[in-house]
């Protein structure tokens, strides 16, 4: 079952900051919604305290992670070693979404070097940490971040995204309502 935490040590810490990619999950309260599992990479998580982290959020074709924490705050995050030693380190947590309308959101913003992409920051207080071993996770080789985000981001422009989240950003596939959609009444 692993090793349970309620909070991040500094061993933990340091091997987030060594991952290339992460992922994140929540759902629905509904019996019938559907889970969300979402990879995710770039230089885009930090570690705010050993019990609050932020990731920043790309424009993607749907938003449903920040539905579900609309609507229940619930959200685990999981890191594999992918190299060197064995090890899946999962986090969980009660998350809000932060808008550009949200009070917080420079302060937020001063932690990252911006893409054009950038939809939201997903912020969340952690509750619980646990390690599992990853002996059967496999190596992998890093190659690099991909582009295609930032120059589809740049093909669309500033009020091509807009209206494109206006499109595909504003309730999930399950018809909850996303934060982007209460921050644009």
């Amino acid at each position: 079952m692993g090793k349970f935490h309620s909070a991040m040590t500094n061993a933990h810490i340091d091997f987030i900051r060594q991952q290339k990619m992460f992922f994140t999950a929540t759902a629905p309260l509904s019996a019938t919604g559907h889970i969300n599992l979402s990879p995710k990479g770039l230089d885009s998580f930090r570690v705010l305290s050993p019990t609050k982290v932020i990731y920043m959020d790309i424009v993607g074709s749907g938003n449903e992670t920040s539905a579900h924490i609309l609507e229940n705050q619930r959200i685990t995050f999981m890191f594999c070693a992918f190299e060197g030693a064995p090890n899946i380190l999962r986090l969980y947590g009660k998350g809000h979404t932060v808008t550009d309308t949200h009070a917080d959101w420079q302060q937020y913003a001063s932690l990252f070097q911006l893409p054009l992409a950038v939809r939201q920051f997903i912020v969340a207080d952690i509750h619980k940490v646990q390690t599992s071993c990853g002996f059967s996770v496999p190596y992998y080789d890093y190659a690099g971040e991909r582009d295609h985000a930032e120059k589809w981001a740049a093909k669309k422009g500033i009020d091509g995204l807009q209206d494109y989240m206006q499109e595909k950003n504003m309730v999930s596939m399950d018809g909850l309502p996303t934060a982007l959609a209460i921050a644009h009444k």
